[in-house]
């Protein structure tokens, strides 16, 4: 062995064996583990180190998909009062203060005091683009700083134990030329207006008439979605346990889902099908970019929110359900959720969308969604406590999303759970940028049930 190796000019000498490096190699000649040079040996030890963080990634996305799951088991198993009440869901709502799209140390404080064990929160719409704001200072997740500070705002509801989903959000139309980059016109499924009754909010307070959008060519259409796909990478990469697709309220997704907006003659205007084509695709490419487990769907076909109306409502939204049902076999797994807003008429003390109805359209139009849908089913819209655990009783939805009340009420679950007198929304504060006023400074309960300061 010795002359073998000095004809090669090679003096031998015993190797030093490195037990780390050969976990993973097994060296079976010692000629070639003398020739090892430090390099190879640091490139070994460093394959050794991303195969480590893989198996932590994994581990870490194998207890996210099993809290979810254990999540899932829970909403559809909940019978009691407590358990009940464990399925109110935060729903997404704009509050204005991520100042020049950036989360600020204020919305980590916001979504933290309204985090409880196992609870499920879904944040403020959250831009997909620049090209996607309608109002002033709400957050978008399509860049490295927005990605970064996001990170704080998802760490601080973990900490409390909940679950968050980021919401993307385009509102197409429903903007103005000063959120556009270059003053350039808002984009659409269409180059209709939204009416004068309705008015946009501009950076300095005031109010706006909506001006005159684009219709996106037809090959401008994939570059959308490819915004959509990638902000939902950047939300799993910023920390989120998943996405809803905000496709709801009149904004750029539901301009292609209503006949009484998309006026297009191309493969995404006319039949049914071509208008749920945009929604479909924008799902395809998020989930193949982050797993179905992760991506919720919102829709509202009843909601005539900014114009958005649809000569069926209930036609339409048969065909989105129909659509996200047969992709889910496609699949072979489940969308997280369909959350789906429900007509918010005066029965419940509401009166904003404006669109005649009855108490008992409405609870035909929810019930025939939940009944055709596959999966967990969110509803939302204008729900007091008894409201929503009446819906739950009777198994017209798994979880119930409050909005206005969990602004005034960060504590909402508790009051709920107690009964408890509720906070009052001050609406003029809405949608302000001041990080405490209507903000963080609503008062939690006490031990003795009374209102006390607002704190963590």
């Amino acid at each position: 062995q010795s002359a073998t190796h000095l004809s090669h000019g090679i003096p031998y000498r015993p190797v030093r064996k490195y037990q780390n490096v050969q976990k993973l190699f097994v060296i079976n000649n010692l000629y070639k583990s003398y020739c090892l040079s430090s390099r190879v040996v640091t490139f070994r030890v460093s394959i050794l180190r991303q195969i480590i963080i893989e198996i932590i990634n994994s581990d870490n996305k194998w207890r996210k998909n099993q809290q979810h799951s254990s999540l899932r088991t829970r909403w559809a198993t909940s019978t009691s009062l407590t358990d009940a009440l464990g399925r109110v869901v935060l729903a997404p709502m704009t509050r204005c203060r991520a100042l020049n799209g950036i989360p600020q140390p204020a919305l980590a404080e916001y979504y933290q005091q309204r985090s409880t064990h196992d609870g499920f929160l879904i944040t403020e719409g959250t831009l997909v683009s620049n090209t996607a704001a309608g109002f002033p200072h709400v957050p978008g997740i399509y860049n490295e700083e927005q990605v970064e500070a996001w990170k704080k705002v998802v760490d601080a509801v973990h900490a409390k134990g909940a679950i968050i989903f980021c919401q993307l959000w385009h509102v197409g139309r429903a903007s103005h030329q000063v959120y556009q980059p270059g003053g350039a016109p808002p984009i659409s499924s269409t180059s209709k207006p939204i009416s004068n009754r309705w008015r946009v909010l501009l950076p300095d307070g005031s109010y706006g008439i909506y001006p005159k959008p684009r219709a996106l060519e037809t090959y401008e259409i994939l570059d959308v979605v490819e915004h959509y796909r990638r902000a939902a990478s950047n939300a799993i990469r910023a920390g989120f346990d998943g996405i809803e697709i905000h496709g709801a309220h009149g904004y750029l997704i539901d301009q292609f889902l209503k006949d009484g907006i998309n006026d297009r003659t191309d493969e995404y205007g006319g039949s049914i099908d071509n208008r749920c084509k945009f929604l479909l695709q924008v799902v395809k490419a998020v989930v193949a970019a982050i797993g179905a487990e992760r991506v919720g769907v919102r829709i509202s076909p009843a909601i005539d929110h900014l114009d958005a109306t649809d000569s069926d409502p209930l036609g339409l939204g048969l065909a989105v359900i129909d659509r996200l049902n047969k992709l889910q076999v496609e699949l072979g797994s489940k969308l997280t959720y369909l959350h789906v807003t429900q007509p918010r008429y005066t029965a419940y003390g509401q009166t904003e969308s404006g669109r005649p109805g009855t108490e008992e359209e409405e609870t035909h139009l929810i019930r025939a969604f939940r009944k055709a849908y596959q999966g967990t089913f969110i509803c939302s819209g204008g729900f007091t406590r008894e409201l929503g655990m009446q819906a739950l009783a009777q198994d017209e939805a798994d979880l119930i999303s409050y909005g206005r009340l969990f602004i005034s009420n960060p504590d909402l679950v508790m009051r709920f759970k107690i009964n408890a007198p509720l906070n009052k929304y001050i609406r003029k504060t809405f949608y302000t940028q001041d990080p405490v006023v209507g903000y963080t400074d609503y008062p939690f309960l006490t031990k003795g049930g009374k209102d006390g300061l607002s704190r963590l």
